[in-house]
């Protein structure tokens, strides 16, 4: 590849591309410069205690004399010119689910052609599929994104320390489950992974690096993993740590990526760590509005990625409270969510009443944050969040009694139908999902579940199974029969159980599903996504959540 011409310096290995904003190397190669040089542009006097403060006024000189062919900077600069695009952004992934750093990063990689991204993992047969066309995780548009970057400015290797060499910004973005066991069991966030891949980071480095944190954390968790780079980094390595928590959803990440609400970015408030945050910011700005992103302290970056989570489930919980009301005086949860959404201020959005809900993050985040009050001696606010939760399995828990109750108090025998696995639509995630806890408890009672979902594995909701209660899969085995359409699952079936929002459920025909099954034919709607008169002209009886209306 031909060198990049000193007008496209800021494109250079010494400069985070098409941003602009230099990282570290630079400072040692512009010394080598000519001092005369550095003088006449007011660079030799400059202190080099914040190489990226330094940098920073470089790149301004750079580009203010790139158009000048007479400039005395015209030449020198050619030699810090790199043949090859750099590899600005490494994702550290280890073991997680990648929900967050591979879509994120394949969008970085999508708007930032030349910045080339490498996404490294310790599984080589993610590794494969995410070099494959059947991509490790289900996500709309998300094909697209990583096809179009692909083998460009896009990689994905094994090779974790060949990677962290190279790479100036590194996004760790790690699972970080609640821990089993040990202090803070049920409840506290297992840090084993993100320490292990901070431990790597700083024996492998040879040069200074800006982490981020892309992983949801306890707060002031950076303090720990800046102790644990310095401890076990080489000479003359520096590394700033920022926090960076996506704020995406499952389902529409992709579009959530490209037109995100905000971009929270939190670093130490000195001047090397606001430097470092500018850097970030400016990767984002190739296509966020600078008005998009928020910088703020360290802490308070970490805190808010809890904070969002937990009242975006407080709001969940709520209207599920409001759902057992409704459906013990007759009223009608989708009204009155309506009515409350109207007011400005509340909005109408995470109003909609269901079984509960799941993912890796809600339920996660707020026992943290329960885990967090009672270790700040703050019982009372513990007590508040934990109410949460509760609320949400009560919610599910309830649901699965509604149906027992429903079929006349026995499901022994019965065929059940169980639409959905997935914990929400548009995603293979299962992870606490309320079909979970709903199939087990109808198990339990001896019933037949036929379980139906367009994206989750067989294997996969064999597994959910057997790790839910710790059981093995040889006694439940004759009891679960996992299909592929929804007419199979649905025939025969005493109840028709609706547990995920897909929208194939919306447009189904009912008709046809009706005269298969035996009467009386219940449905379940626990998404309040099916029109209830319609189903019932048909004949089935049908109980849909939040509503107090009998069969």
């Amino acid at each position: 590849m031909a060198p990049i011409t000193v007008k496209k310096i800021c494109c250079s290995k010494y400069f985070y591309p098409r941003t602009g904003a230099p990282h570290s190397s630079l400072s040692t190669h512009l010394l080598s410069l000519p001092v005369s040089i550095l003088n006449q542009h007011g660079l030799a006097s400059r202190s080099i205690a914040s190489p990226i403060s330094y940098c920073r006024h470089a790149t301004s000189v750079f580009q203010i004399h790139a158009d000048h062919a007479s400039s005395p900077l015209q030449s020198a600069p050619a030699t810090l010119v790199s043949h090859a695009f750099p590899t600005a952004v490494d994702a550290f992934l280890a073991d997680s689910l990648v929900l967050s750093g591979g879509p994120t990063c394949a969008v970085i990689a999508n708007k930032c052609p030349n910045i080339i991204v490498t996404i490294v993992d310790l599984n080589q047969q993610r590794i494969d599929a995410w070099n494959s066309d059947q991509l490790p995780i289900y996500e709309p548009g998300l094909d697209e994104v990583v096809k179009a970057s692909r083998g460009k400015n896009l990689f994905f290797s094994t090779d974790v320390d060949k990677a962290i060499e190279e790479a100036d910004l590194i996004f760790v973005s790690v699972n970080t489950p609640t821990k089993k066991s040990g202090v803070g069991a049920g409840y506290a966030a297992d840090l084993k992974f993100l320490q292990l891949a901070t431990r790597r980071i700083a024996e492998v480095a040879n040069s200074s690096k800006i982490v981020v944190e892309k992983s949801t954390v306890p707060c002031r968790t950076a303090e720990s993993m800046r102790t644990i780079l310095e401890a076990n980094s080489k000479p003359g390595c520096h590394f700033d740590i920022l926090s960076n928590p996506e704020f995406l959803a499952e389902g529409t990440a992709i579009s959530d990526l490209f037109a995100p609400d905000r971009v929270l970015i939190g670093s130490l408030q000195t001047e090397q760590g606001l430097d470092a945050c500018q850097a970030l910011a400016n990767v984002y700005a190739n296509w966020v509005p600078r008005d998009r992103i928020l910088t703020v302290g360290l802490w308070s970056s970490e805190l808010s990625k809890l904070a969002a989570n937990a009242m975006l489930a407080q709001r969940i919980s709520s209207v599920n409270a409001l759902s057992a009301i409704c459906e013990a005086t007759g009223a009608n949860i989708d009204e009155v969510a309506f009515a409350v959404g109207k007011d400005s201020r509340m909005g109408p959005k995470f109003l909609k009443a269901s079984v509960g809900f799941g993912g890796s993050c809600f339920q996660k985040d707020i026992l943290n944050l329960v885990y967090l009050s009672e270790s700040l001696h703050l019982p009372e606010v513990a007590k508040y969040w934990r109410a949460v939760v509760e609320m949400n399995e009560y919610q599910k828990d309830r649901f699965s009694k509604k149906v027992v109750e429903t079929l006349f108090n026995t499901i022994t025998g019965k065929k059940i139908a169980l639409l959905g696995w997935a914990f929400k639509k548009d995603t293979g995630d299962t992870r606490e999902s309320p079909s979970i806890s709903i199939a087990n408890h109808f198990l339990s009672e001896k019933a037949r579940v036929s379980i139906y979902d367009p994206q989750v594995t067989e294997s996969q909701i064999w597994l959910d199974l057997t790790e839910y209660g710790d059981i093995p899969a040889e006694p439940i085995k004759p009891h679960v029969n996992i299909v592929k359409s929804v007419e199979e699952a649905c025939a025969g079936a005493e109840a028709i159980v609706i547990c995920t929002e897909w929208d194939e459920f919306k447009t189904l025909d009912w008709k046809k599903i009706y005269a298969n099954c035996p009467r009386p034919a219940f449905v379940f709607d626990g998404r309040l996504i099916l029109n209830r008169k319609e189903l019932t002209d048909i004949g089935f009886k049908v109980v849909t959540i939040g509503t107090g209306e009998r069969v």
